[in-house]
């Protein structure tokens, strides 16, 4: 049995595009990395209520190359916060353009902190939600 992506909406969604291509034809990683951090900032942003730039990434496993023209999802959920900080898992899922069948293409962590207007890192609020 192969395994599904998740039920809940994916944080962003986008068409994998011919620019985004390596010399090899497939999508580049790097745009693979950026479209995730965006989706662990929209996230993040959500849970703090302001602005959470990444600090660090790691974790990443890229298991299926995406093609142009495929349908790409970015989820994306916080399973971790510290006092400034989240951690939030990425995993990415490819669709082919004219198909309904599914891969997963990455995953990798994020962790991004919660910012002030001051550009210093601000505590998150207890009782910070999604909702």
């Amino acid at each position: 049995m192969s395994e599904a992506p998740p039920s809940a909406a994916p944080a962003i969604r986008a068409t994998a595009m011919a620019c985004d291509a390596n010399p090899y034809g497939k999508i580049f990683v790097g745009w693979l990395m950026g479209q995730m951090a965006l989706a662990a900032g929209s996230v993040a942003s959500r849970y703090c209520g302001g602005r959470a730039p990444v600090v660090a990434a790691d974790a990443f496993s890229f298991t299926a190359p995406v093609a142009t023209g495929d349908e790409v999802s970015f989820h994306a959920e916080i399973v971790a916060t510290g006092r400034t900080s989240m951690t939030v898992a990425v995993s990415v899922w490819r669709r082919d353009r004219h198909g309904d069948q599914t891969e997963r293409a990455a995953s990798g962590r994020f962790t991004l902190v919660s910012m002030g207007e001051d550009d210093r890192p601000l505590p998150l609020q207890e009782g910070s939600s999604l909702g």
